[in-house]
Formats: C-alpha cells, sequence, structure tokens
C-alpha cells in the first residue's frame, strides 16, 4: 500500500513597485505603478525578484511596508515591496539591507564635483 505525500501550499498576495529602470523589465501594463503578484507560500524578496524576471544584482535597495529588508526576508500576505535599482546620486549605506556595501560608491570630495556646469 502506498500512502501519498500530500503538500498544500498558501497562495497569498502582495505589493509591488519597480522604480526608474528596473521597468524596463516589466511588461508594459506593470510599469510605473503598483501591481498586485500572487506568491506560493512561503517566497523570498529574492525569489519575488527572480519572478519578475529583474537580476538581483540591479537591485539596491528594497522596502517592504516602508522598512529595508534582505533578500532572503520572507513575504508575507498584503505586503507593499518597493524595489529600487542602483542609487547613484544618494548615499543609502545606512539603509539598504541586501548588501554591506551599496553598489555604486559616491564621491566623499565635493570639491572635485562640478556643480556649476563649467
Amino acid at each position: 500500500m502506498f500512502k501519498e505525500k500530500v503538500l498544500f501550499y498558501m497562495i497569498y498576495s502582495a505589493y509591488f513597485r519597480l522604480y526608474e529602470e528596473l521597468n524596463d523589465y516589466l511588461p508594459a501594463e506593470r510599469r510605473k505603478t503598483t501591481f498586485t503578484l500572487s506568491l506560493r507560500d512561503p517566497t523570498t524578496i529574492k525569489e519575488a525578484i527572480c519572478l519578475l524576471g529583474v537580476p538581483p544584482e540591479e537591485v539596491d535597495l528594497v522596502l517592504v511596508n516602508g522598512e529595508s529588508v534582505p533578500f532572503n526576508h520572507t513575504i508575507s500576505e498584503g505586503d507593499r515591496i518597493s524595489i529600487y535599482p542602483i542609487f547613484e546620486s544618494l548615499d543609502i549605506s545606512k539603509v539598504t539591507r541586501l548588501r554591506d556595501k551599496p553598489l555604486i560608491k559616491l564621491v566623499k570630495d565635493s570639491k572635485n564635483l562640478n556643480l556649476e556646469g563649467r
């Protein structure tokens, strides 16, 4: 006699919004807007990013319900997830939880910046 092992997965939804050039990975109807994504429990941030077709190495910051989270954060029903690309002119080192350091290192010496367009 065989016993079947039955696995049950809970299906739930979360809300996603991608910013700037990360929208290029999405179909037109999901660009620059908040959309719902159905997920199978448990799903991590990194798994959802890959499911959307976005390379994780292009992501510099993820906020879930306004809080910075790492890639291994498990998504819950109704979470509001904001996914940001590499920041080139904003220092996010104190808020990002994805890596030890942001992907782009900012210029610390403002004397080298040409702020007047000369």
